[in-house]
């Protein structure tokens, strides 16, 4: 059987023909059998978030089945569907809806991240901790996961790069006192305490992306490159050290291979007369 994966199909991807369940494709389970999914993209679950959940749920109850899979110890395993499972005990439901699905611990992370990044419940650090799992767990390239899940490959590579940014800056974009804008320009530069001055810039003076852009050109083109000291070959230094002393002023001999320049410096009309004399 074919896996639909699309992230655009939406809950479908999940569970096939969500909208057309009948009784025979879904059960309701006894809250107390069923435990969170410890691969769980999203760790952050506010209580005014579960709470207006809550009241949704004791009036109207569930309407989508939790996504589960069953466990050797007996009682199920959440795949998706956390946030409704926590909202339905705040409400004090004693069953919900479940549909069971047998899957690798992989495909577990992988459905619960699709239904996470359709329903936008995710921050930015949730979502490329969890593409690093799936990476490390299947093998897959990012080009393949990209495929399956939905996604651009270039945004699965800018979401990854984030978690190379200082915990300092990921707790920003947590706390979305930064935005992803923001943190994808800072991810961008190598040194930390440039970093780390910029971000403080962001948060003083609410700098936008553009102008933290145009802040950071100004400073890369105010560095000035020094240039690689070139190692002097010792017989050409003797030999401009000789004509030095021969000549009475400072001598350079540049070689390029086989050809090459001597410069003789002289610091007034009447020192280059003398030197004129002394050539002829």
């Amino acid at each position: 059987m074919t896996k639909r994966k699309a992230l655009g199909k939406g809950l479908s991807a999940l569970i096939p023909e969500a909208d057309r369940l009948e009784e025979r494709t879904f059960f309701h389970c006894p809250i107390e059998t069923i435990e969170p999914n410890p691969q769980q993209p999203r760790q952050t679950f506010t209580d005014a978030d579960l709470e207006g959940l809550a009241r949704s749920v004791r009036e109207k109850g569930i309407l989508t089945p939790l996504l589960v899979s069953k466990i050797d110890q007996g009682g199920y395993r959440l795949i998706a569907g956390e946030r409704r499972w926590r909202a339905a005990q705040k409400a004090g439901l004693a069953e919900v809806p479940v549909v069971v699905r047998e899957t690798t611990p992989a495909e577990a992370l992988e459905l619960a991240l699709i239904e996470n990044i359709h329903r936008k419940d995710l921050n930015p650090i949730e979502e490329a901790q969890a593409y690093q799992r799936l990476l490390e767990t299947t093998k897959a390239t990012q080009d393949i996961l990209a495929k399956n899940l939905g996604r651009d490959r270039s945004t699965i590579t800018n979401m990854l790069r984030l978690l190379n940014l200082p915990q300092a800056i990921q707790q920003d974009l947590i706390d979305e006192k930064l935005s992803m804008g923001q943190a994808r320009v800072l991810a961008g530069i190598k040194d930390s305490e440039q970093q780390e001055r910029l971000r403080e810039r962001i948060l003083k003076e609410a700098l936008t992306v553009r102008q933290l852009e145009a802040l950071l050109r100004r400073e890369r083109a105010g560095k000035v490159t020094p240039k690689k000291k070139e190692e002097k070959d010792p017989y050409i230094q003797s030999l401009a050290d000789e004509l030095k002393r021969s000549l009475g002023t400072k001598v350079e001999i540049i070689r390029r291979g086989r050809k090459g320049t001597i410069v003789l410096h002289f610091y007034s009309d009447d020192e280059l007369g003398r030197l004129l004399d002394l050539l002829a």
